[in-house]
């Protein structure tokens, strides 16, 4: 039996090494299949480096003893199927490698088949056993080559750069090499309204084991922002990013080059007169990652610290915007994880002794390069302590073993104006913030009487006896790093409504290297601002808790007091069983502003265009609504045949106006879009087509009623009911196109999903909906009105050449006036906009803007105010006495009226050709 035995055994490992030698040359089994101790992320970044075995990339822990003074877990194999390029499954030997306690060890280049990423398994210490263990593998795991499952490779994209108004310049760009779950940028930046840039989502396909881009649907035609007309720093971080990412990534070689690309950093941040965009968050965390993940320098801590509290200072709005990014949970974790790294580079068990404190100034808005760092000789701070301090964040890194310090209590500087040489406390004059360390013998219950504390935390001795026990097994400095946040303007939760929010500081507490759970509760003390009404204080959710990356929970945190009294003692005692970020909450519902819609960057000229449109739109909303009231007002007013025709145009002028500023909207028509009313947004969109056509069908009209008078001047006829008739054909003709464009092509009135995304799509056609819809018969009409005032105009000018009489001269101006009328009229305006439409230069947009939005007001100054008839109506009702007056002077200057002059005939010829503008469209 044993004989059978060793001889099943003995094939089988005799066939799976026959299938390892069967793998292709670049997948040795010892290159491959033996782990890398570095961080997850980057242990595939760059698949086509050759790696040694024994190589140790980046270690959790900055420091450099002996290695023969640590715990390791050690080698173990064991046999895994493998799936190779040719899809084919093999049986190979796993090695995980001597790995050191407390460090991750990776497979490079093998990831999970269930989730495309890598292959991990972490050391970590058995305090019973004194010893330290792998933590259990998956043996159901299959594995597959990372290069395949773990990265989108680039992609080129085109679209196009939005470059002045409607000026669009088509570009060639790339979407960035991405890890699968995370959102790609492109290459050159490519901005929307809001400040975000385009993003694509890289995912990761299980059936074909591979990762994939997510679709872009109806992206092809994107139009996007580089050049603005508000100034931005983000064409600069994007530049500031490549540099960085193509540092070598040698320390000794590039170490200045990452200083001086912080330094770099800060000045743009800096600068005052820059617009901040959310994406300018995501922007600053990829390069801080670019320049600490792979080698955190403690020579940068200083100018990280900088960054991170100027990124800080950033406006609510910009920050909450940059969290669809996930920029801000991503710049919290790159900042805390380079912080842990460096902790025992300052105050390790070899470097207790007089340390040196960085202060950073508040910044300076007028400052157009960084501000400089202050060094301070730190002679009052206790042995074993380092600090970072600023307006924002301050960090405290501590070793208790060096001068028994174990915590760190904060106070308000208001408190201790007169206080300032107290024994013990420490004041930073640059931030008016004062500060004392808590010493290992010291209770909670001690620190509670204390009236004047903020925040404080510390690990109390019987903890540290447990974590010093823990520490001395694997031979390394134990380190405590404190983060005071000042607000929780990088703790950004994604929903609108808030059931909790922080009402105090915000503290982060964390031991480099102990990942357990703690021995014992950890207690830290928090004081809340007086602004937690008796109500709130009763709210399940008041009292301690902590951010969890996501929001902001209390579940593993216990309040000691009780809700009846936290309304009453301000200052709270809470006990955690785990380390992160805490912050005093208070309950209670709280909406947050939905500012993804919002508008931060125009195009050039854009902005400029947008005011004169709106003060043009609301100057013409006011004029229609002067004449609707002066129609409803007087009833023989709105009997006469020319303001027929004019009710009659401003009908459709209001109704244009109407639906485009306040149905017909951005907003309206992507809310539409997004819960697919297709056809409410057809109908919505043909509306405001069919009152375009209206309005210019009435212009041509009245532009033929004006060549009749023109044509025939006496002994005209209008026709019986003409007004009836051209009110049939005006309202009637338009329907035409309109239905023909609605049941042709009704997809041509839902915006392209790039308009949405602008904020640029409304419902109206678009292609050649809008060509042979609105453009041509607007082109059509707007000619032959064209021609129209050119020959009224030209008979105006032949009128008043053919006398020399000086009284005719006095019809110049009116005439004039006529001109102007009949240019607004008539919708000439409008050639400005086609020529604008056909790109012919900025200048037409700006006249367009100037004059189109402008017509309801022309109208209401030539037909009310300038008209005689219109101000004797008004006249009556606002001044009946001075109209009296004006009546009775009237009547006499008629009775002195003389008999006509010789030339009477030919002035009457030549008033009745430049007739009243009271009788222009009769």
């Amino acid at each position: 039996m044993k004989i059978l035995w060793s001889t099943l055994v003995g094939a089988l490992f005799c066939h799976l090494a026959a299938m390892a030698w069967t793998l292709p040359k670049d997948m040795h089994l010892q290159d491959h299949l033996r782990p890398v101790v570095r961080d997850e992320a980057s242990a595939v970044e760059d698949d086509s480096i050759e790696l040694p075995r024994t190589t140790t990339l980046r270690s959790t822990s900055v420091t450099s003893p002996t290695l023969t003074n640590y715990l390791y877990c050690e080698q173990e194999q064991y046999i895994h199927e493998f799936i190779n390029e040719s899809n084919q499954s093999q049986m190979l030997w796993v090695t995980w490698n001597r790995t050191k306690a407390g460090e991750n060890a990776v497979l490079p280049n093998m990831c999970s088949v269930a989730n495309g990423l890598p292959l991990r398994r972490r050391c970590y210490v058995v305090a019973s056993l004194k010893r330290a263990q792998w933590e259990p593998h998956e043996n159901n795991t299959v594995m597959i080559q990372c290069h395949r499952s773990m990265f989108c490779e680039e992609e080129q994209f085109e679209h196009f750069y939005i470059e002045g108004e409607d000026h669009l310049q088509p570009h060639v760009n790339v979407w960035k090499r991405t890890r699968i779950n995370q959102k790609a940028t492109l290459k050159d930046i490519c901005l929307k309204p809001n400040g975000l840039p385009l993003t694509r989502k890289c995912l990761y396909n299980a059936q074909s084991r591979k990762a994939q881009w997510a679709e872009i649907k109806n992206f092809q035609q994107f139009r996007c922002l580089r050049i603005t007309e508000q100034p931005i720093i983000s064409n600069d971080l994007n530049t500031l990013l490549s540099n960085v990412s193509g540092l070598s990534t040698s320390r000794a070689t590039d170490a200045k080059s990452r200083r001086e690309s912080s330094r770099q950093l800060i000045n743009l941040l800096e600068n005052p007169h820059q617009r901040r965009l959310p994406v300018d968050i995501h922007l600053t965390n990829e390069i801080l990652k670019g320049l600490i993940t792979d080698f955190p320098d403690p020579e940068l801590s200083a100018d990280v610290l900088h960054i991170t509290h100027n990124l800080m200072a950033s406006e609510p709005n910009v920050l909450l915007m940059s969290a669809e990014l996930n920029a801000t949970n991503s710049l919290l974790d790159t900042f805390e994880s380079y912080m842990d790294n460096i902790g025992d580079k300052f105050v390790s068990q070899g470097h207790c002794g007089n340390m040196t404190l960085y202060t950073h100034p508040p910044s300076d808005k007028n400052l157009s390069t960084a501000a400089p760092i202050v060094e301070v000789i730190n002679t009052h701070l206790p042995i074993g302590v380092y600090a970072h301090v600023s307006g924002n964040i301050s960090v405290f890194f501590v070793n208790p073993q060096c001068a028994g310090i174990s915590g760190i209590a904060i106070y308000p500087s208001k408190l201790f104006a007169k206080q300032r040489n107290l024994q013990g406390v420490n004041y930073d004059s640059f931030n008016d913030f004062h500060y004392r360390f808590i010493a290992l013998n010291e209770s909670a219950q001690e620190l509670l009487h204390d009236s004047d504390l903020q925040v404080a935390a510390f690990v109390p001795l019987t903890m540290w006896e447990h974590l010093l026990e823990h520490f001395s097994m694997m031979h390394r400095s134990p380190v405590l790093v404190f983060k005071v946040y000042a607000h929780d303007g990088l703790f950004v939760e994604a929903t609108t409504m808030r059931l909790r929010k922080p009402d105090s500081k915000v503290l982060s507490i964390s031991i480099p290297g102990y990942e357990a759970q703690l021995p014992e509760n950890l207690p830290f003390l928090l004081r809340q601002h007086g602004s937690t009404s008796v109500e709130n204080s009763r709210d399940p959710n008041t009292g301690c808790g902590y951010w969890n990356y996501s929001t902001w929970t209390s579940v593993g945190v216990q309040t000691t007091n009780k809700p009846q009294t936290i309304s009453k003692n301000p200052l709270l005692l809470c006990y955690t069983n785990h380390l992160t970020q805490f912050s005093y909450l208070v309950g209670g519902n709280f909406k947050q502003n939905d500012f993804t819609d919002e508008i931060l960057i125009t195009s050039v000229h854009q902005e400029a265009l947008d005011i004169i449109s709106l003060v043009g739109c609301s100057l013409s909303l006011l004029g229609l609504i002067g004449i609707w009231i002066t129609a409803a007002v007087f009833k023989s007013w709105r009997a006469q045949a020319s303001n027929k025709v004019l009710l009659n145009l401003c009908v459709a002028l209001t109704l244009q106006m109407v639906l485009f500023l306040f149905v017909n909207t951005d907003d309206v028509s992507e809310a539409l879009v997004e819960s697919h009313h297709y056809t409410k947004c057809v109908f919505v969109g043909a509306l405001l087509q069919y009152s375009i056509l209206v309005l210019f069908t009435w212009m041509l009209l009245i532009a033929f009623l004006q060549f009749q008078r023109y044509v025939t001047v006496i002994g005209i006829q209008r026709p019986k009911h003409y007004i009836a008739k051209s009110a049939i054909l005006a309202w009637g003709l338009p329907l035409i196109p309109t239905i023909l464009v609605a049941t042709i092509d009704p997809k041509s009135y839902v915006p392209p999903e790039y308009q949405l995304v602008t904020d640029t799509g409304i419902c109206y056609p678009s292609g050649p909906g809008l060509h042979f819809g609105v453009i041509l018969p607007v082109s059509l009409i707007v000619a032959a009105n064209l021609a129209i005032f050119i020959y009224v105009f030209y008979s105006i000018s032949r009128t008043l050449s053919m006398s020399l009489q000086r009284s005719e001269k006095k019809l110049l101006v009116k005439q004039i006036r006529l001109s102007i009328l009949l240019f607004f009229l008539l919708g000439l305006s409008w050639i400005f906009g086609l020529f604008a439409f056909m790109k012919m230069g900025i200048v037409f947009s700006y006249l367009f803007c100037l004059t189109a939005t402008m017509q309801g007001f022309v109208l209401f100054v030539y037909f009310v105010i300038l008209d005689e008839g219109a101000r004797k109506c008004w006249q009556k009702v606002l001044c009946p006495h001075r109209a009296q007056k004006a009546h009775e002077k009237a009547k006499e200057s008629q009775s002195m009226t003389t008999a006509s002059t010789s030339n009477g005939a030919e002035l009457s010829r030549n008033n009745d050709r430049s007739h009243s503008i009271k009788n222009l469209m009769t």
